[in-house]
């Protein structure tokens, strides 16, 4: 097993697997998939698994299995019954078992976690030493006790399995934390990185690549590389295919057209360097370990491969470390100007430019940090503004509107129709924008434009200002880590480095100081 263990705090908000899929036939609402949908498909998912454990509980406590969900919701709402949405209601617990003839029975225990209530948020296998055909089973989970046990009764009848033990963990009062647990470290990324959906092709009629049996299965093995993948290690290289490079090449020489002429003048002068230093081309789909690389030297983000578009809540988490979680696969042939879902041409030639510039990285940050510990409504406001801002931003640039949001900069028909007279633009308000509706079904009406990013910056500071999360975080660049300011301790530690930060800003003033007058002497 991993020598990482998962998060184990003890007030962490329950991470429970979304069994949907964003397919339109399994209820995702929209065409177009976006981080705001996602949050609030998130938010609805969260809100229904609240409501069946606390359901759940209520008939296991009163042995009344004809209780309706209206009679509970009626008694959370008049307070004569206890939402799961508590803390104190909830329970983590460790499961380990065996499975006998390899994994086949695998996917029927994961639905009894499902059927239970029972939120799954690890499992790792591994095979026995001495019987290929047994597999160690470490699962580690949380939900209302009553529903853990009888989860663990079931599993205990079953022929499949042997040795099912559980193991609880004890609750630790009195500290103040955020409900929703969030990493602290960046190698904790790694947990970051849960799909509502594996592969888009598999589920949804309407994408290009459904009927496309190849692409499919391409798909899947690009895919398990983001799987496999773990902090630290070298991303690894994926050998393009003719066709995927072909199909780069078709987007990658028709945005290079337009960029002079619609991007913003920071995108275009990273997009130069990327070409000498990365392999941009419209022969060659440039690695994500040569690319992340670059990122690095430039303004200290990295690249990590994602196997799709994780859910809202990982996916601003890893922003807070100055990570971006990037896609490795092409979208179809069959659709070069248009996907359904983020790959690697919207990525690579749409964000990956604005990462390197030092003030964009800045924003882009600052909205991962104050997304840690937020609640699905928070989630959903910053999502939005992401969504407006590095996804669909405009800003002004020597008297002229230019795009700087990646999906505009991917796409070379919704780039041409933000910079024209027919959509509105709008200066970017946070308050306003977090609340702005989000068109799917075709190009935005409403575009939001910045003066600069330091001054986009600064207004989004002063919106999570307002908000309401009780602590405050700071990354600690040293050692990749998130800091919690929520005790005097830790603010004067902070106080100290600051202090520190200062002397060094003051010499170097005065050197400089000193210089200046020695010059003028001089002449």
């Amino acid at each position: 097993m991993s020598n990482i263990d998962a998060p184990t705090e003890e007030d962490q908000r329950k991470r429970f697997p979304i069994m949907k899929s964003y397919s339109i036939e399994n209820g995702y609402p929209t065409r177009r998939r976006s981080l705001i949908s996602d949050a609030k498909f998130e938010t609805q998912a969260h809100n229904e698994a609240l409501l069946q454990q606390t359901v759940h509980r209520q008939r296991t406590l009163s042995k009344e299995d004809s209780i309706s969900e209206d009679e509970v919701v009626d008694g959370i709402e008049n307070g004569s019954v206890e939402s799961d949405d508590n803390d104190a209601s909830l329970k983590k617990a460790t499961l380990t078992f065996a499975i006998r003839d390899g994994l086949h029975a695998l996917p029927r225990v994961l639905k009894s976690f499902e059927s239970y209530h029972v939120n799954l948020s690890h499992i790792e296998s591994r095979k026995t030493p001495k019987n290929d055909y047994l597999y160690g089973i470490f699962a580690q989970c949380d939900g209302a006790k009553e529903a853990i046990v009888h989860l663990v009764k079931h599993l205990r009848t079953s022929s499949a399995l042997s040795d099912v033990a559980v193991f609880y963990e004890l609750n630790a009062g009195g500290e103040r934390k955020a409900k929703w647990w969030f990493p602290k470290q960046i190698h904790e990324l790694d947990y970051c990185n849960h799909l509502i959906t594996s592969y888009e092709p598999d589920l949804d009629t309407g994408h290009p690549g459904f009927t496309d049996k190849e692409y499919r299965v391409r798909r899947k093995d690009i895919a398990n590389i983001a799987f496999e993948y773990r902090y630290g290690q070298p991303i690894p290289k994926v050998t393009y295919h003719p066709d995927e490079i072909k199909t780069w090449g078709i987007i990658f020489r028709t945005l290079v057209e337009l960029y002079p002429t619609y991007a913003c003048k920071e995108h275009n002068e990273v997009f130069k360097l990327l070409q000498k230093h990365c392999g941009y081309s419209a022969e060659k789909i440039p690695q994500l370990e040569d690319v992340s690389r670059f990122l690095k030297s430039k303004t200290g983000w990295q690249l990590r491969p994602a196997a799709g578009l994780v859910t809202a809540r990982d996916f601003l988490a890893s922003l807070a470390f100055r990570v971006f979680q990037c896609t490795q696969y092409i979208r179809h042939s069959s659709s070069p100007m248009h996907s359904p879902e983020p790959d690697c041409a919207h990525e690579l030639l749409g964000h990956v430019p604005m990462l390197a510039n030092s003030a964009f990285a800045d924003f882009s940050q600052d909205i991962g940090l104050a997304s840690l510990g937020a609640s699905d409504e928070e989630i959903e406001k910053f999502a939005t503004l992401y969504w407006f801002t590095v996804e669909f931003g405009l800003c002004n640039q020597d008297g002229k509107v230019k795009a700087y949001g990646a999906g505009l900069l991917s796409a070379f028909g919704e780039l041409e129709h933000a910079l024209s007279d027919v959509p509105e633009h709008r200066v970017f308000d946070p308050e306003k924008t977090a609340l702005q509706p989000y068109q799917d079904e075709n190009y935005q009406p409403i575009y939001f434009v910045s003066q600069s990013f330091d001054a986009a910056r600064v207004k989004f500071r002063d919106y999570v200002a307002s908000l309401k999360r009780p602590f405050e975080v700071r990354y600690e660049p040293y050692t990749q880590s998130i800091q919690v300011l929520d005790n005097v301790d830790e603010i004067k530690n902070l106080i100290d480095k600051v202090r520190a930060d200062l002397d060094h800003v003051t010499s170097a003033v005065k050197k400089l100081a000193n210089s200046f007058s020695s010059e003028r002497n001089y002449n």
